[in-house]
């Protein structure tokens, strides 16, 4: 019977296949057995016209949006929603003094049923004009990413963890401060930065009938194959919650960057490839379905994570399980639909489950639209050695470690921020 790592069955403590473990004989660890394959080319459309410009790539771009709507991701809906955002507290001297904490919920207008996406934000209290913000989605309520007790107890649909972290399917008082290692806000605050986060469960909780009390009950069609998955919402999510930092008037509507890692990462660069208003997108580690070419045999498969996570993806997606050969898309032009802005592709050297080589060609193969642009995507087709970031408008580094979000990832993204974005 094939393993499924721990990671994935517990989303929130991210333990790895350690490099060297002998893999599951299905699953590929070995470079040497990848094998061939062809990348479908980004720049050729589904007629076979050469892009050339960027009015063209523009018309190219739109065309692999829906390309991935129709048989990866799913179709996200286009009407729109009325929101609300109410202001639940301010606290004007968090962290010490250091920060002005906000806890603002989102509701849906239109649907009273749903619950409302709770955001978390911390604001540079010293900042005299406004700050550029991270955002991003978290694993297990806000009160996970701080250690400061005020902050209420998510009572979403959790999934149950070691430690006594959650029972029953509820967070418990154990999991205050669980993920605020992954989390450093005192360090991106004293950098000048906002940070913004939410719980991806408030959008969706991750399970396969999770859809039925949030946002896909009400919204898309549950009877098509290109119906959205949970990906899918979560990465609309966060547009939702980019809508409210528009009207933050300490944050700078104009740099918001999309950050995730994980399942969030896949997240992360979907709502990024579709949503322009996010200046910069961060994929740590977004293997499979992410960042990572779903056509390389290695690590994790696209079979494997459609009968592992049946719900993240539409259902058309699953057909192509057994013939990967036959997608119309990779994931290379997913990255691409980044471009002309700045992207970050992360790995660990430890994660092979996530093929840090093919996050790394993943993000190379980018570089013809960047340089459609004029600018130069990852510059390099030489995967670097660990530690070593590489890059320009594209960035990559594989760190050493396991999966996970680390100091050392945070400097790299802090130092991507002030270069490109600021």
């Amino acid at each position: 019977m094939n393993r499924i790592p721990l990671w994935f069955v517990l989303p929130f403590f991210a333990v790895s296949m350690a490099s060297g473990q002998q893999a599951d004989p299905a699953y590929n660890y070995d470079e040497a057995s990848v094998g061939a394959y062809t990348l479908p080319d980004p720049l050729l459309t589904s007629k076979g016209k050469r892009v050339t410009n960027v009015a063209d790539w523009e018309r190219r771009r739109a065309e692999l949006i829906q390309l991935f709507a129709e048989n990866v991701y799913g179709k996200t809906p286009q009407q729109n929603v009325k929101l609300r955002f109410q202001t639940v507290q301010t606290t004007d001297n968090a962290l010490n003094g250091l920060a002005i904490r906000k806890q603002v919920s989102i509701f849906f207008v239109d649907y009273p049923q749903l619950p409302p996406i709770d955001v978390l934000v911390y604001i540079p209290k010293a900042a005299n004009k406004p700050v550029p913000v991270f955002l991003g989605l978290n694993f297990c309520g806000n009160h996970c990413v701080t250690t400061e007790a005020d902050i209420p107890l998510s009572t979403r649909w959790m999934g149950d963890g070691p430690g006594d972290v959650s029972q029953n399917n509820k967070a418990t008082q154990k999991a205050r401060g669980m993920q605020a290692r992954r989390w450093p806000i005192e360090t991106i605050l004293k950098r000048g930065y906002a940070v913004a986060t939410a719980y991806y469960g408030d959008i969706e909780p991750d399970h396969p009938q999770g859809w039925r009390s949030g946002i896909r009950s009400v919204l898309g069609d549950t009877s098509r194959a290109d119906n959205w998955g949970a990906i899918g919402a979560w990465a609309w999510g966060m547009s939702r919650i980019a809508d409210y930092l528009a009207t933050e008037p300490a944050l700078d509507a104009q740099r918001i960057n999309s950050i995730g890692h994980s399942r969030i990462g896949k997240a992360a660069i979907w709502a990024g490839a579709q949503d322009k208003r996010f200046v910069a997108v961060i994929a740590n580690e977004a293997g499979e379905g992410g960042s990572a070419l779903a056509r390389r045999w290695y690590g994790e498969t696209v079979e494997r994570i459609n009968t592992s996570f049946p719900h993240w993806f539409c259902d058309r997606y699953k057909t192509f399980s057994k013939r990967v050969a036959d997608l119309p898309v990779d994931q290379h032009e997913l990255l691409a639909l980044v471009a002309p802005r700045p992207l970050y592709v992360a790995s660990a050297e430890e994660d092979q489950w996530s093929d840090p080589k093919g996050e790394f060609l993943g993000a190379a193969q980018t570089e013809p639209v960047y340089r459609l642009y004029g600018k130069i995507g990852l510059g390099t087709t030489t995967f670097p050695a660990v530690n070593q970031p590489v890059g320009h408008t594209v960035r990559y580094h594989m760190r050493s470690g396991k999966h996970d979000v680390t100091d050392y990832d945070w400097a790299q993204y802090l130092r991507f921020a002030d270069a490109l974005v600021r």
